[in-house]
């Protein structure tokens, strides 16, 4: 039995495991760092504590502390997304320490971690994988051969890691070299590794992805598909479930693959299975993630089930509470990544503070969130502030329903890319459910693409550099404007209006 639950993660993602621990009612651990220590994750749990060293450390990646912090409280940790929730060896110290971890072995996050052993793995499961290398490749010469051998294009992949980073498409022989290097370097910056593999490139694909379930018994389910084709730079920004691609048989072949390919593996707790699928419904491997995925809102929205309970209730030792029989399938949903980003500005990152917060309500919407008014958005921390999911019975009315609630949330003092969304509900290959991977580039004409690309960053930078200091500043005055102690109230008025009238 799980009797305290610590959330090794902060925002939004802290906020939904907490909830779903406080219908179980069992009591929440928040860790945080000193610029988090006003964020709603830190008020919601019944505890937390701060694992800064300093006023400069903002970082969440501290296994030995989190583990200390876990053992401290008597609690299992779950690692939400990001972070530590795919670190092999964070997961392998809890288990050394008789910490629960929420999630699967630290074997199997190991194995599936690496993107050319989990491939290898896939193959032998009977999985069908796109063409590429099985082995991380060195250098340039054996790019070059592997290039010439699977043929062009080809995509350059980091082999640790994921989020598009150490991702580069390359189209021609010409491209190659530079290439090669900029993923290398990028992937040893994301990942402190830079080998990287080689992958045939399916032009025009779909990305689908299974959410299976399992426990530690070998029970496995599927919770249908999700389809996450909307992407920006490799990074999802819509997704869906079900796919409007995907037709019924491809579908049925698809999940039955994925459960049986978990089955041999002795998968547990939630997991998702990505694959490629291109115009004529041919299916590839591309990865597995052993841990709770950004998009699980749109899977729960349409199954009814809380994965989150299900992952906890799991690493409980539970038995797997459902058969697949038991899994009714309704509706559609939709989910919307909410950024702290400026889309009219190349997408630069808007940090600040939240001036205004109008959070859309109503029959069939879901807002996961942590943001609210008077919040400071860091440049610190991933600028998703927010996942903005819609059910309806037809896939229609859960844009419908999406439609609204954009229109309806109201966010000031940071640009978002709440815009962005309702453009994308307004278009017509998005209606009809025709769109792939390459959607958002189709979608804004190259003019005003190549405008916001040759945005200099720098500007941007500065912008809210400046606009920091100056709240700051506004902070500050306000706070030596206070009145003292002893200090008469109307003297301390006097002060403020003489000030006022100054300006």
């Amino acid at each position: 039995m799980i009797k305290k639950v610590l959330v090794a993660n902060r925002g939004e993602i802290a906020m939904r495991i907490f909830r779903t621990c406080r219908v179980m009612r069992i009591p929440t651990v928040a860790i945080y760092t000193h610029v988090d220590r006003g964020a709603l994750h830190v008020r919601y749990a019944d505890a937390a504590y701060c694992i800064s060293e300093n006023e400069n450390d903002t970082s969440y990646l501290k296994p030995e502390l989190i583990l200390q912090i876990a053992k401290q409280t008597g609690a299992a940790i779950h690692p939400g997304y990001g972070f530590l929730s795919e670190n092999a060896g964070f997961a392998r110290r809890c288990e050394e320490e008789g910490v629960i971890f929420i999630g699967p072995s630290s074997e199997i996050i190991a194995k599936m971690g690496i993107k050319t052993e989990a491939r290898k793995i896939m193959e032998d499961a009977g999985v069908p994988i796109v063409p590429g290398t099985k082995e991380p490749v060195t250098n340039l010469k054996e790019a070059q051969k592997v290039a010439a051998k699977v043929g062009y294009p080809i995509m350059l992949k980091a082999l640790a890691g994921g989020g598009g980073k150490g991702m580069r498409l390359v189209q021609s022989e010409d491209e190659l070299e530079a290439a090669f290097r900029m993923s290398r370097s990028e992937a040893a910056n994301a990942f402190g590794n830079d080998a990287i593999y080689i992958e045939k490139y399916i032009e025009n694909p779909h990305h689908i992805e299974v959410q299976v379930l399992g426990d530690k018994y070998g029970n496995i389910i599927h919770l249908y598909e999700r389809e996450c084709s909307i992407q920006r730079r490799n990074q999802k920004v819509i997704e869906e479930s079900p796919s409007p691609f995907v037709k019924p048989e491809t579908r049925e072949k698809m999940l039955a693959i994925a459960v049986e390919a978990c089955k041999k593996i002795g998968y547990y707790s939630a997991g998702t299975l990505e694959f490629m699928m291109d115009k004529d419904q041919n299916f590839y491997f591309l990865e597995m993630n052993t841990r709770l995925q950004v998009e699980h809102p749109v899977t729960e929205e349409c199954t009814e089930i809380d994965i989150v309970r299900e992952m906890i209730l799991i690493a409980g030792g539970n038995r797997l509470g459902y058969k697949q029989e038991d899994i009714i399938f309704r509706g559609s949903a939709i989910e919307c990544r909410i950024y702290a980003e400026d889309p009219e500005n190349n997408f630069m990152p808007s940090p600040g503070i939240i001036k205004v917060r109008e959070a859309p309500a109503g029959r069939n919407v879901r807002l996961d969130s942590s943001a609210y008014a008077g919040f400071e958005v860091s440049l610190h921390y991933d600028p998703m502030i927010a996942k903005l999911s819609t059910w309806g019975p037809t896939r229609k009315q859960a844009i419908s329903n999406m439609n609204r609630a954009l229109l309806e949330y109201k966010i000031l003092g940071i640009k978002t890319t709440i815009p962005f969304h309702l453009r994308i509900m307004h278009n017509e290959a998005f209606l009809k459910g025709e769109y792939d991977t390459t959607f958002i580039e189709k979608v804004f004409n190259k003019e005003d693409l190549k405008r916001r690309q040759n945005c200099d960053p720098t500007v941007a930078i500065i912008a809210a550099a400046l606009k920091h200091y100056e709240e700051e500043k506004e902070a500050a005055a306000r706070a030596t404007t206070l009145p003292q102690v002893g200090e008469s109230l109307w003297k301390y008025y006097g002060k403020l209006q003489m000030t006022a009238n100054n300006y």
